[in-house]
């Protein structure tokens, strides 16, 4: 096994690694993987193995680092083991949207490694200190084969990445300033509660994401609020009334 610890190189850490035979505290970090659905329903004796057979490295970068740009070659399958990214797409028109920020831990951009224009779709940027982990193509390709799980696993989770992007086009699919608002509070309502945490966008971001103008959005908030459907308060929204919300879509 070789690992390099505390290699600086363009400001970032890199640690290099290849099995189990880590420091502790890195063994630690990395067995978050377990805790993703890419890995769901792993026993201990399957997560040695993965540990053991996958070629990976882990890298370290600071707030405010680019970690990935639009249009590289994905070479990877990467998981976020700590921090947060934001993830921001330039559109046709040069402008820069918002599409989400994910937190660790997590995969992403997890089809596009075997895609066959395998190129990433968005810019992603450290929100905060970040941990990633690397794992080459040949060596996911081959715990594949070896793993059924894993390549079920594998195909469930590119399902759902699918999803996302369906979930974006299908926002511009309504045609009003107030539709697309309450589609997108629907989308990102959690289970059982109707209260709604803006913490992916701002409204400058929010208004990029919905293909609308910031000055038109926040009137169409301030509506929606008088009219008593929502109330909104800084970065987060309530929903008032839901069956009035529903009918207007």
């Amino acid at each position: 096994m070789n690992f390099v610890a505390n290699v600086e190189f363009s400001e970032k850490i890199i640690i290099f690694a290849h099995n189990l035979h880590l420091p502790h505290y890195l063994t630690m970090d990395v067995n978050e993987i377990f805790t993703i659905p890419l890995f769901r329903n792993f026993r201990p004796e399957m997560q040695k193995e993965v540990l053991e057979r996958l070629d990976y490295r882990i890298e370290e970068y600071p707030k405010g680092d680019v970690i990935i740009r639009q249009g590289t070659v994905c070479k990877y399958l990467h998981l976020l083991l700590k921090g947060k990214l934001n993830v921001d797409v330039i559109d046709i028109s040069g402008s820069e949207v918002r599409v989400e920020t994910i937190r660790a831990p997590r995969s992403f951009a997890t089809p596009h490694i075997f895609a066959e224009k395998n190129v990433f779709p968005a810019t992603f940027t450290a929100v905060e200190d970040v941990t990633l982990m690397r794992a080459t193509k040949e060596s996911v390709f081959a715990l594949m084969h070896r793993m059924p799980l894993f390549l079920q696993n594998f195909l469930c989770v590119s399902t759902e990445c699918n999803k996302c992007t369906l979930t974006r086009l299908r926002v511009l699919t309504f045609r009003s300033i107030r539709t697309r608002f309450i589609y997108y509070l629907f989308d990102h309502t959690k289970e059982n509660s109707d209260i709604i945490e803006l913490e992916e966008h701002n409204l400058v971001q929010l208004a990029e994401y919905l293909g609308i103008t910031r000055p038109a959005l926040s009137k169409e908030i301030k509506k929606l609020t008088e009219e008593g459907h929502i109330s909104f308060s800084r970065r987060k929204v309530k929903i008032l009334n839901r069956q009035a919300l529903s009918q207007m879509l």
